[in-house]
């Protein structure tokens, strides 16, 4: 019998653990799923006029950083300020119109205490005519002339009354700044306003200026994408797993991740945000039919939402598109599998257009006011 040597021995055993520590490696439940299908992505925001108009400035290019509000792009503003002066002009004449018509209704009330003055005395003279007729001092002509003088002034008064009528008809429970005329030329003032402050087009965020395509001279329509803004800390991944790799995946579990352009000395911490609503394949231009009868099972891939870490995307900024590895720590399993909740927030908001109808506002009141003349 052939006698095995000691260090045979401990080759063979250290063979025999290596196998056994690869078999548990391939047989045991990991506790961590990982794919490199897995990529940055971000908001790409659009820079968008609302109104048509030519190009008479660009203020940024490809690679520039510019900071929400900043001027971008300026359209020719001529037919603008045109359409502002003739608002401004129809507002004055309409708050100068109603004042006419809040005099002529003060006028109205005047005539209708004048016209009861006149019935008045008509009607005490032929009080004093009548109680003189016995005597015979006054003729029956002059008594039917004053009975006549009676008529004529109550006529007088009812007419006085309904152009009274009419004219506070159009001035009751108002003012001339609430004044239906007033404010529509107010309207329209404020829409003139707001359309000559539209041709300068900001940045509704901050961030990094990309794809331009937009030239001196040219002629837009409203709605046209000139350039894009890429805001650097609104990034995250979006890595694709395997939908057999989805059953120990939850909202919220740990996630390290490295970038392809960082290498291994940069690491970066997020957590899963969310799993998409279907695959990739479901939502493509194009979705497979497998209903032609030659189906072969192709593995598919779920997107899953990876927020980062502020901090660290500061310290090392990514860029969309680029390539990622995605590690998922799935010892805790308490999350969620879906969001069941809606957010009571915006996921994102700019403040940049937010005072354009405060300003035209204040614009129409200036109108008014310049408008009302000296106070009585």
């Amino acid at each position: 019998m052939t006698k095995i040597s000691p260090s045979k021995t401990v080759a063979i055993a250290a063979l025999l653990a290596g196998s056994a520590l690869v078999a548990w490696w391939l047989l045991a439940p990991s506790d961590h799923e990982v794919t490199e299908d897995a990529y940055v992505e971000g908001n790409v925001v659009q820079v968008t006029p609302q109104l048509n108009g030519s190009v008479t400035a660009i203020a940024a290019d490809n690679t520039d950083y510019v900071t929400a509000g900043q001027v971008l792009v300026r359209l020719n503003e001529v037919d603008a300020q045109l359409a502002l002066a003739r608002a401004e002009a129809q507002l004055a004449k309409s708050v100068r119109q109603v004042r006419a018509q809040f005099a002529s209704a003060s006028q109205g009330r005047a005539n209708i205490v004048l016209r009861r003055a006149d019935l008045a005395r008509a009607q005490t003279d032929l009080a004093r005519r009548s109680s003189l007729a016995g005597s015979g001092a006054v003729s029956g002509e002059d008594i039917s002339h004053a009975e006549d003088a009676v008529r004529t002034a109550r006529a007088a008064l009812t007419v006085a009354e309904q152009q009274s009528l009419s004219s506070s008809a159009l001035t009751d429970q108002t003012s001339v700044a609430s004044h239906p005329d007033v404010l529509a030329a107010s309207a329209q003032l404020r829409d003139a306003w707001v359309a000559a402050h539209r041709t300068t087009l900001r940045a509704p965020v901050s961030g990094l200026v990309t794809r331009r395509n937009v030239q001196l001279g040219q002629r837009v329509a409203a709605g046209t994408a000139l350039m894009s803004i890429v805001p650097p800390e609104q990034m995250w991944v979006s890595a694709n797993f395997k939908e057999s790799q989805l059953t120990g995946i939850r909202i919220g579990q740990p996630v390290e991740l490295r970038a392809d352009v960082y290498g291994k000395t940069v690491r970066y911490h997020g957590r899963v945000a969310g799993l998409d609503a279907g695959t990739g394949s479901a939502f493509a231009l194009l979705p497979a039919q497998n209903a032609t009868g030659n189906w072969i099972k192709v593995v598919q891939r779920v997107p899953v939402r990876i927020a980062l870490d502020a901090q660290e995307l500061a310290a090392h900024p990514l860029k969309i598109g680029l390539s990622m590895r995605v590690a998922v720590d799935t010892t805790q399993r308490s999350g969620a599998l879906a969001a069941s909740t809606a957010s009571g927030r915006p996921a994102w908001r700019t403040a940049v257009f937010d005072g354009e109808l405060e300003q035209a506002a204040h614009r129409a009141g200036q109108v008014i006011a310049a408008n009302m003349g000296r106070p009585h």
